[in-house]
């Protein structure tokens, strides 16, 4: 275990989730889903900025230097990054107000994977939905949480996640269209007395790097499952893990407040964004192909 370098941000969110470096920007996005806020700043120095938004969203990536894609409770939208401006592009599960989305990431090839889950994490609710170029398909149904969604740099697979279950898995991928070409298989088990799988990344190397809910912990998984790395942070629930820099070799993660006691003082740094101490071979996501 290796402990942590320091704060990116020292803003407590209630449901930090999806951080995404716009590498063009040289800016870190991401979302507290609760307290519907698009959080904002620059891979070093300056400050961060609170964009309000409308409803739940909780992942987002980049189109353009202009333009970002919010995964929503009720779709995917498109941000103007100038005027804050959204404009829905694509429903999803628009008809159904008791669920929202959650862990979603963008394949080499421009598509776009994208869970939702009940609101209060009701049992079976969750699905994973495939969206590219103005097509959108159901990939996995009658999960609980969806979480670590993530490929591998060649497209040729993906991972994700059931919290519930305590599982990730991996499935092969057809590095053209970005959907599931085989069964998948058990990549990883986590016991429960452990924590719980959240968001996760695959870096330029093959590393999973994973969140772990509940165990105050950024986890780093080989291409075979076996854990590598545990790097102790000093926030029980930490939620994704995203690369910045010039050069993608810093890692950052997010954290939630959600359902804790104000009063620990065990966990006073819950709900922060945190820069991780070691350099690792990251790499961007690729830009979401609306067209």
């Amino acid at each position: 275990m290796s402990g942590w370098a320091g704060l990116f941000c020292d803003r407590a969110c209630i449901l930090g989730e999806g951080p995404a470096a716009h590498p063009g920007l040289g800016r870190l996005y991401w979302l507290d889903i609760l307290g519907k806020h698009l959080c904002e700043r620059p891979f070093e120095g300056g400050s961060t900025t609170l964009h309000d938004l409308p409803l739940m969203a909780s992942m987002v990536a980049r189109v353009d230097d202009a333009t970002l894609l919010l995964g929503a409770e009720d779709g995917l939208y498109l941000r103007d990054v100038a005027t804050g401006r959204m404009r829905l592009l694509a429903a999803l599960e628009a008809d159904r107000p008791e669920t929202r989305s959650n862990d979603g990431r963008v394949h080499p090839c421009g598509a776009l994977w994208l869970g939702t889950m009940g609101k209060n994490a009701e049992h079976g609710l969750g699905s994973i939905y495939w969206f590219f170029r103005g097509e959108v398909r159901t990939l996995f149904s009658g999960l609980t949480i969806p979480n670590a969604i993530a490929f591998a740099a060649d497209g040729t697979s993906a991972i994700f996640a059931d919290s519930e279950a305590g599982t990730i898995w991996r499935v092969a991928t057809d590095p053209a269209t970005g959907l599931p070409a085989g069964e998948r298989q058990v990549f990883v088990r986590i016991p429960a007395s452990e924590g719980a799988p959240d968001g996760a990344v695959i870096d330029a190397e093959g590393l999973v790097w994973n969140a772990r809910w509940g165990g105050a912990s950024l986890d780093a998984y080989a291409p075979d499952g076996t854990r590598v790395r545990s790097i102790a942070l000093p926030a029980r629930q930490v939620t994704c893990p995203a690369f910045i820099g010039p050069d993608a070799d810093t890692l950052v993660v997010t954290s939630a407040t959600e359902g804790l006691d104000p009063d620990r003082t065990d966990d006073r740094f819950a709900g922060r964004t945190f820069r991780v101490p070691v350099k690792v071979k990251g790499r961007f996501e690729p830009a979401l192909r609306v067209e």
